[in-house]
């Protein structure tokens, strides 16, 4: 106990990281706090007091990490960051920390996500805060730089390249690699030199004309970012609790399932579109014409009239099947008008007045 007394007040109190240790441990104490709140609740446990409904309002544990931001914030500057007010602020500040990024995937998506597969982004956010913030405390900056010191062009060069080396990590789609690249040179310069994720930006910039690289990055995902992503969830799991398994009648299913049609229709070529529409049409067509020209079953007792000037109307409604035929199936059709009415125009008549159209869909 004695050794690491003396550990803290060497490397915590006399460092001056004391605020930033307590940001530290209000942090991880708030959101341990907080998930098992959470999932006393969720389990309906009788003796935990569970929501805060005041009139039937749930309010939601990031309002009060709200709070705590605004006091520990608020407080440093108020105090001009004496002793030892900035030590109690600090701790306010990472308990704030811990209750807002708990609900990170609330704020992102304005929806209570909480217990869905999108709330395990505020899983991702609550642990890369606390990494990063234990990395501050261990080096205090970036490639534990300290202020004061001379310039060093070729540690400002390294720091240039490392930066670089981030943000191609990020855009190939590894977050942590990226993140915590940012923090350990090394990690970055990897993860900028190795295949990019299928489902990057960068693979969508990249690999579009190069077929095999996009193989061997499907073929590497499938292999290792699989086994990875496993498990990650299952630790993610233990930590914060299994998501809701949604069943296939829920809404929210259908919104899911409504959002990708709409997406999978979006990208349809208009060609195959028209294509499959007019291949409709000509089937309705035939189905029409075999059902027209289908005999009838009884006799019909009145004869039927005869065409001619005074008998045109069975004519007239030949036409019009004959334009609604064509009207379906998008094609262009000639038409000529003689005594009978309108008639299909066979051919070139030196007494008959001609008339094409062109009927479009």
């Amino acid at each position: 106990m004695t050794t690491m007394l003396d550990s803290y007040r060497e490397h915590i109190v006399n460092t001056h990281k004391q605020p930033l240790f307590l940001l530290l441990v209000g942090f991880i104490t708030s959101f341990v706090f907080i998930r098992f709140s959470v999932r006393m609740i969720r389990a309906k446990v009788r003796w935990w007091p569970g929501n805060v409904t005041p009139g039937g309002l749930h309010i939601h544990h990031m309002v009060f990490g709200l709070g705590f931001l605004l006091v520990g914030g608020i407080g440093v500057f108020a105090t001009y960051g004496d002793t030892p007010w900035i030590d109690w602020f600090g701790l306010a500040f990472g308990i704030g920390c811990g209750l807002v990024l708990d609900e990170f995937a609330l704020i992102l998506h304005l929806d209570d996500v909480y217990w869905s597969e999108q709330g395990r982004k505020s899983v991702d956010a609550v642990i890369f805060g606390i990494l990063f913030t234990a990395l501050l405390l261990i080096g205090y900056v970036p490639l534990g730089v300290v202020p004061g010191e001379d310039t060093r062009w070729g540690l400002i060069t390294v720091i240039s390249v490392n930066a670089l080396a981030s943000v191609i990590t990020l855009l190939k789609g590894k977050v942590w690699t990226g993140l915590l690249g940012i923090m350990v040179p090394g990690l970055s310069w990897i993860g900028a030199i190795r295949l990019a994720r299928p489902s990057s930006p960068w693979a969508r910039w990249r690999y579009t004309t190069r077929p095999r690289r996009r193989a061997r990055a499907l073929r590497r995902e499938r292999l290792l970012h699989g086994r990875a992503d496993r498990a990650r969830t299952w630790l993610f799991d233990l930590i914060a609790g299994a998501p809701d398994k949604v069943p296939a009648n829920h809404p929210a299913a259908h919104r899911v399932a409504e959002r990708m049609a709409a997406r999978a229709s979006a990208h349809l070529d208009a060609h195959a579109a028209r294509a499959l529409a007019r291949r409709q049409a000509r089937l309705a067509d035939r189905r029409s014409a075999a059902v027209a020209g289908a005999p009838s079953k009884a006799p019909t007792a009145h004869p039927q009239p005869s065409e001619g000037p005074s008998g045109g109307v069975p004519a007239r409604s030949a036409g019009a099947r004959q334009r609604r035929r064509t009207v379906r199936a998008g094609r262009s059709r000639t038409y000529a008008v003689g005594p009978t009415g309108l008639e299909r125009r066979p051919g070139r008549h030196p007494h008959l007045r001609t008339k094409t159209r062109r009927i479009h869909r």
